[in-house]
This record gives C-alpha cells, structure tokens and sequence, in this order.
C-alpha cells in the first residue's frame, strides 16, 4: 500500500494546475488545438464532395463538347465550373487559416502567451470563408438543380 500512496501523491502532484507542470501546459495545448482540428476533417470531406462535383461538370462538359447544339447547357455547365472552383478556393483557405489557429493556439499555451487578439480574427475569417464556400457550393447545386428541371 505505501507504494500506492506513493505514486498517488505523485500522480497529484504532475496533475495539480498549481504546480505548472509542463505535462499540464502540454496537455492543456492539445486539448485546446484538438477541436480546429476535427474542423480540419470536416474541410477535408467537404473538399471532397466540391472536387467531385468539379468532376462531373468536366466530364458533361466534355460530352457536350461533341453535340454543337448544346449551347446553353455548356453556359450553364461553365458557371458552374467557376462556381466550384471558387468553393474549393474558399474552402482551402478556410484549412489555411484554422490551420493557422491551431498552431497559434499551441503555441500560446505551450509559452503562456495570451495570443487571443491573433487567433479570434483568424477564427472568423476562416469562419467567413467557410460561408462563402458552402453558399457557392448551394449556388451550384441550384444551377445544377435548374439544369435537370430544364431537361424533364
């Protein structure tokens, strides 16, 4: 039992904020730095999705190519292109910047620096460019949604 103690008293010595401990200051680094990243997954999903989108464009684009009286089709299909590729502009600077966040955040906590003044403004830009991702993407799929209503 005297050892158990032993490693008790240890454990809550490493563990007790007061004492500052640097396992406590890293811990607390990755804790904060660990929610951006889970928003770094959902980007990269969401990446995901607009690239495949992007994909099919290109290859109706393609077909279309071939039959000259698809005029507006192709239009709408070009739109559509630019539409995207400005989503995935948006969306990869949203991964820049909570990037960005998350290594300041850690930096912060590992120095003890209170970098707030640096990280809320990077927080909502990204969250800003976040919306114009999304709302170019929903800009796509109703032009996408108009081009299926004009066929049937």
């Amino acid at each position: 039992m005297p050892v158990l103690g032993t490693v008790l008293v240890a454990l809550g010595t490493i563990a007790d904020p007061r004492q500052g401990s640097p396992v406590l200051g890293l811990a607390k680094a990755i804790q904060l730095s660990v929610a951006p990243v889970f928003l770094l997954t959902a980007i990269a999903g969401l990446l995901g999705v607009i690239s495949n989108r992007l994909a099919r464009v290109l290859d109706r684009a393609q077909a279309l190519r071939s039959a000259s009286d698809e005029g507006i089709d192709l239009a709408l299909l070009k739109r559509r292109m630019t539409l995207l590729t400005r989503s995935v502009e948006a969306v990869t600077v949203t991964g820049v910047l909570v990037s960005a966040v998350v290594a300041i955040t850690f930096i912060s906590a590992i120095a003890v620096l209170d970098l707030a003044a640096i990280v809320v403004p990077l927080f909502v830009a990204a969250m800003l460019a976040l919306m114009v991702g999304l709302l170019t993407l929903l800009m796509d799929a109703r032009l996408s949604a108009l081009m299926i209503r004009r066929r049937f």
